[in-house]
């Protein structure tokens, strides 16, 4: 699929359980932070105190090298690992080499609920302090924690911060980068029956000192092929409340549009696809819109972005149009 004339124009998931249980610690949590040499936050240097990060590393599984979380195992001769690796090992001790039973280390878990350690993210803004239980549930919805790559069509591991991954989607993917908060494209496929070999499509619109990632493509819905345009907000799910858009697409006569509210890239790129929160055209009606002897995809899709204001007299909120 191939996308040209585009024109911008520019104005004035929870864990569960068991992933919480492998989840690493940072490892920024045995080291204590300084401001210009200067400690200037002693509750976090306190909650990375020599004696706590002892303790911090006899609670590291020696197997996965994990923090354990109950039911702690431990041998006869008190060595210690994780439930998960006990299975792993055929319940024989990685250290000593003892059968481990079923022996729990109750000490140690009663250790660790005296813990209070700094959120993993702290080096990226977040000031939270948690209890050793409470720590890894606060950090799977922490609003400092890195984002996925927005990427779709590929399998990308990349994670990090909004500037350093707008970076990315520039310099690794190519990605089509435009200032303005509306936007014309035109998406052009000789052959639309062909739907499952169409490459997804990706351009990423800067307005409103913020980044929005959009997306068309083509995929199956049940044994209907269709085409697809949603947006997604490079930030976090209450940010993206914020705004709102709206896409169209038509032709001879006719008109399909669709408004809504950006998803967060919080929100996995299949996740939006799959609740269908966008823009679907039917194929029979993307050729239709297309024109022509209806053997070519030749679809415009338009729209804009803006930001809903709450208006101070009455309460309501107005848009914010950005052309």
């Amino acid at each position: 699929m191939e996308s040209d004339s585009i024109d911008c124009m520019a104005s004035s998931d929870v864990m569960d359980d068991d992933e919480i249980h492998h989840h690493q610690l940072s490892s920024s949590l045995s080291k204590t932070h300084s401001n210009n040499g200067n400690s200037n936050n002693s509750s976090l240097s306190s909650a990375v105190h020599p004696s706590t990060t002892s303790v911090h590393e006899l609670l590291e599984c020696p197997v996965c090298t994990n923090s354990m979380y109950p039911p702690i195992h431990q041998c006869h001769n008190g060595h210690t690992l994780c439930s998960t690796c006990k299975t792993r090992v055929h319940n024989r001790c990685p250290t000593c080499r003892q059968e481990l039973g079923d022996i729990r280390c109750l000490a140690l878990e009663k250790v660790a609920e005296s813990l209070e350690l700094p959120c993993k993210y702290m080096s990226l803004g977040c000031p939270e302090i948690f209890p050793y239980y409470s720590k890894l549930k606060h950090e799977a919805l922490c609003n400092f924690r890195p984002y996925s790559c927005p990427y779709a069509g590929s399998e990308c591991a990349v994670v990090g911060d909004i500037p350093f991954l707008v970076t990315h989607l520039r310099d690794d993917h190519k990605v089509d980068m435009h200032s303005g908060c509306t936007f014309n494209h035109r998406y052009v496929k000789s052959n639309p029956q062909e739907v499952e070999n169409a490459t997804w499509m990706l351009t990423v619109f800067h307005c409103f000192g913020q980044y929005f990632c959009l997306h068309f493509e083509a995929f199956q819905l049940g044994v209907a092929p269709v085409y697809m345009a949603f947006l997604r907000f490079m930030g976090d799910e209450i940010e993206a409340r914020n705004y709102s858009y709206s896409l169209e697409v038509g032709g001879n006569g006719r008109k399909l549009i669709w408004e809504g509210t950006p998803r967060s890239i919080r929100d996995s790129h299949r996740k939006v696809r799959d609740s269908h929160d966008g823009l679907i055209i039917q194929r029979n009606m993307a050729l239709f819109f297309s024109g022509g002897d209806r053997k070519e995809l030749k679809l415009r899709v338009t729209g804009r972005i803006w930001k809903e204001q709450q208006n101070p007299e009455g309460g309501a909120c107005i848009p914010n149009l950005c052309s």
